[in-house]
């Protein structure tokens, strides 16, 4: 989607306004928004939300999870998460993950699976396949291999070509 105002670079800032009932969209560039005088922030990263989510006193449906030991692997309290905002390795997802999907479904407009944002130029008329569904053929094939059935591997192959 181009600017709105240059038309020659591509619309990064996205305003929406209700006034009175009616919803009026804004297209523009980062220059073009600044030059209008709209104060353009830099993106928070994930981390950052959460941090400033859980700081701000959002509500987690588990409120268990607070008095909930720290992980076994590498010790990380959720008090320490909530200060900080990152997490200490991959197994705090299962220690906290009760607490973790709540704030990411409100950041998330309620999506906890990532989807991925959909490249310039994207054509909504084509129906794309999910990656994730061709790489459950992909893991499906390799077992297919790996135990001899060639006829069933043969059929996964060409129905990932078909997808891709």
């Amino acid at each position: 989607m181009q600017c709105e105002i240059c038309a020659s670079k591509a619309a990064t800032i996205h305003l929406t306004e209700i006034i009175n009932g009616q919803r009026s969209e804004r297209h523009l560039c980062q220059g073009c928004a600044q030059a209008e005088g709209i104060a353009v922030e830099n993106q928070l990263s994930l981390n950052e939300l959460l941090s400033s989510l859980l700081a701000a006193g959002e509500q987690v449906d588990s409120p268990q999870d607070f008095d909930r030991p720290g992980c076994e692997d590498c010790g990380m309290t959720f008090d320490e998460f909530k200060s900080g905002g990152l997490l200490g390795c991959a197994n705090d997802y299962e220690v906290f993950g009760d607490a973790l999907e709540s704030v990411i479904e409100k950041t998330q407009d309620g999506n906890t699976a990532h989807i991925g944002k959909v490249p310039e130029g994207f054509d909504a008329e084509t129906q794309q396949v999910p990656r994730s569904d061709i790489r459950k053929l992909q893991l499906q094939l390799e077992v297919a291999v790996k135990n001899e059935d060639y006829e069933l591997a043969a059929k996964l192959r060409d129905e990932i070509k078909k997808m891709q």
